[in-house]
């Protein structure tokens, strides 16, 4: 029970949680209002705005430079997950969104004009939620940023004063 209890004292581990599912919400919220559609699958699924990706990787490099000093080792470790995270959502996890389109459009096209009637030869669907646009991972870095601050100011972390 004692484990338990210490995975919720985790300070730097509660904070990206909690940015990544404030990042989610507001996806939720955001989709909503701009497609005129609730959909709660995206409350969990990849892309959209913000990017709970760049939320999360964030929020922890901001509570690891507070609570172990921006001088910090761990807060270097962080701060470059954060960068290469980021890099990845709007590189190789956008572009493979695109290629998921087109080869859905594809499928499609040759589904229609070959195999109509026959629904065990269609294809499976792919996801195309999967990266992010610039603009995407810039707001879901300031979410991060903003929770970050944020539970520094709640929980009453002094600053360099997480030892590992």
């Amino acid at each position: 029970m004692q484990h338990f209890l210490e995975f919720f004292q985790n300070h730097l581990l509660i904070a990206p949680l909690f940015a990544w599912l404030t990042a989610q919400v507001l996806k939720l919220i955001i989709h909503s209002i701009v497609e005129r559609e609730f959909r709660l699958s995206r409350l969990f699924g990849d892309g959209g705005m913000p990017s709970g990706h760049s939320a999360t990787v964030m929020s922890l490099a901001v509570l690891c430079g507070w609570g172990t000093g921006f001088n910090s080792a761990i807060f270097a470790v962080a701060l470059v997950l954060a960068i290469i995270v980021m890099h990845d959502a709007t590189g190789v996890r956008r572009e493979a969104g695109k290629q998921a389109t087109v080869i859905k459009q594809l499928t499609e096209a040759f589904n229609s004009m070959f195999f109509e009637k026959d629904e065990e030869i269609r294809t499976e669907k792919l996801k195309e939620f999967v990266g992010h646009t610039p603009t995407q991972v810039f707001f879901g870095a300031i979410v991060g940023i903003i929770v970050g601050v944020c539970c520094i100011a709640i929980m009453g972390i002094e600053y360099a004063s997480i030892t590992v």
